[in-house]
């Protein structure tokens, strides 16, 4: 007979290998075979989802968070900040050269590469208000302030944007942070000048006379920049306002002093016929506050001066209106030079 082989008995040191370490015992069978235990698969196969899904969140959460990011932080390489740079440089050419729609689509795009300066924004907002789009000039001045909370000339453009809206609170928060800002960082491009001069028209519209003209004043003792006319003669409104006639009147002449200076260096027709008629409308606003002074004399001064100045622009209609001022009070002196001497005599 041939013999069967006899089989190999499994040994403790295989059944150790094959059976898990477990707390819970388990139910031995013939030390010949190996056991089965379910518990101990299960156990595996429980330990593997749990694995599985904390593996699969963590990839999930740090796909989410690179997506996020990525939308709002491209990778800045030079080459982009290149392109972002040629983008605001051609935005910038244009809206200066009046190509408003073009500049904005440069300018759009210089923000979409991913690199956009504070500056881009600034400059894409004052675009957008120039075209009226004052939702998106908004939206794009409070991003400039998001990136940089100190930039005056984001506050500055802003208190202009609300000026328009006729939101004059806050037109007047935005140009006291931007004062605020400048004080502390000056802009190459903002003068202080400039900022007195809108916080004082601000006030003046506000009918806070007393704000207006120590702006105004603060204004015109700054020694950087260009004395805008048209911050005297605003300030003499104010002082119309408070009944101080002659110091309006001094700043009416004094406006016109500066547009007669003005005039010479004036390069184009339009900008000399602009200065002339803010002129003639000082000269008939000097006019009218001289006769509240009784001052008649001066106010016939005022209101040549005036009339010459329409004559040269071919204002007939004001200049007919001027003549017939002229001669009420021409009229007016003959008969205050007639009751004189009557008067004298009664005496």
């Amino acid at each position: 007979m041939k013999k069967t082989p006899a089989k190999k008995s499994v040994s403790t040191k295989a059944r150790a290998k094959v059976r898990p370490v477990a707390s819970k015992p388990t139910v031995k069978t013939n030390k010949s075979k190996p056991c089965f235990n379910p518990w101990s698969i299960s156990i595996y196969v429980y330990w593997f989802i749990i694995l599985f899904f904390i593996a699969a969140t963590f990839y999930i959460l740090g796909r989410s968070h690179n997506m996020q990011t990525g939308a709002n932080n491209v990778e800045i390489t030079e080459e982009v900040l290149l392109q972002a740079g040629d983008y605001y440089d051609s935005g910038k050419s244009k809206l200066v050269a009046g190509n408003i729609d073009d500049a904005i689509v440069d300018l759009t795009a210089a923000i979409d590469a991913g690199a956009a300066s504070v500056d881009t924004y600034i400059l894409r907002g004052e675009a957008h208000m120039q075209s009226g789009n004052y939702r998106d000039a908004l939206a794009d001045f409070n991003a400039a302030l998001a990136k940089d909370p100190s930039n005056a000339v984001a506050y500055y453009d802003r208190s202009l944007l609300n000026t328009r809206l006729e939101d004059y609170t806050a037109a007047m928060n935005d140009i006291n942070n931007a004062l605020a800002a400048n004080t502390s960082n000056p802009s190459s491009i903002l003068q202080m000048r400039d900022l007195y001069a809108k916080r004082g028209q601000l006030n003046l519209w506000l009918k806070n006379w007393q704000g207006a003209i120590a702006d105004y004043t603060n204004s015109l003792a700054r020694p950087e920049g260009v004395v805008n006319p048209s911050v005297y003669a605003e300030r003499a409104e104010a002082y119309t306002a408070t009944q101080d006639y002659a110091k309006a009147i001094e700043d009416y002449s004094s406006a016109i002093r500066v547009i007669s200076e003005q005039i010479q260096g004036a390069t184009t027709m339009e900008e000399r016929e602009m200065l002339s008629n803010n002129a003639m409308g000082y000269f008939e606003k000097s006019a009218a506050l001289n006769l509240q002074l009784g001052n008649i004399a001066a106010a016939r001064t005022d209101l040549e001066s005036s009339y010459t100045i329409a004559v040269a622009l071919n204002d007939a209609e004001t200049a007919q209106r001027l003549t017939n001022l002229i001669n009420e009070l021409s009229k007016s002196e003959t008969a205050d030079a007639t009751a004189a001497p009557q008067e004298s005599g009664q005496q």
